[in-house]
């Protein structure tokens, strides 16, 4: 664990979070050259004793993960002499792809989960056309990313919206004064 690389800046001797990244690779099963599965060796409980010792040491003041699933959620939770819990999972949130069991899971532990690609990924169709999406944006005077944004606030999830355009920003910000009806969340959930 490198976190105090994260830290050569002046004036930066800590951070609100660090969040151990489980992010698998290009291949789903990855082979050796004789054919044989290649197998994780990365021991995630080893990696979150070094997180919970960045929490002691004053390196962070909390700690999080990003992808893992909730098979992964719980090697931690049940790890023994478990100090500190995730305080929230980063994953991959849109309506194309919800999460909901992971979501569930999530806020039965009391984990936060924190959505990224918010507004679609670049492996799925373009979430911001979807017919549906455009249907109930109009129903609120509001635009696609706007509604999606909102679908997962209203789901308890944090959002991480990223953009240059200044414009966008603003639209991002205007997220907070409507509420989508449970038909509409229903419809999101597909």
């Amino acid at each position: 664990l490198c976190a105090t690389n994260s830290f050569d800046e002046p004036d930066t001797s800590s951070c609100e979070l660090i969040l151990a990244l489980f992010q698998p690779g290009d291949e789903l099963l990855p082979k050796d050259s004789h054919g044989k599965l290649i197998f994780d060796d990365v021991n995630l409980c080893s990696t979150w004793e070094a997180m919970e010792k960045c929490k002691d040491t004053g390196l962070t003041k909390s700690i999080g993960v990003s992808n893992f699933n909730g098979r992964q959620l719980e090697m931690i939770l049940n790890k023994p002499g478990l100090k500190y819990k995730p305080v929230c999972n980063q994953v991959e949130c849109h309506p194309y792809l919800n999460q909901r069991k992971l979501l569930e899971f999530c806020k039965s532990k009391d984990i936060v989960m924190v959505a990224y690609a918010a507004l679609g990924s670049d492996n799925n169709p373009v979430l911001l056309e979807d017919p549906v999406l455009n249907d109930i944006a109009k129903k609120h005077r509001r635009t696609p990313a706007q509604v999606a944004l909102r679908y997962q606030l209203q789901r308890g999830v944090v959002v991480l919206a990223k953009s240059f355009n200044e414009k966008r920003m603003q639209e991002n910000f205007k997220v907070f004064d409507f509420q989508l009806t449970l038909e509409d969340m229903k419809t999101l959930d597909g």
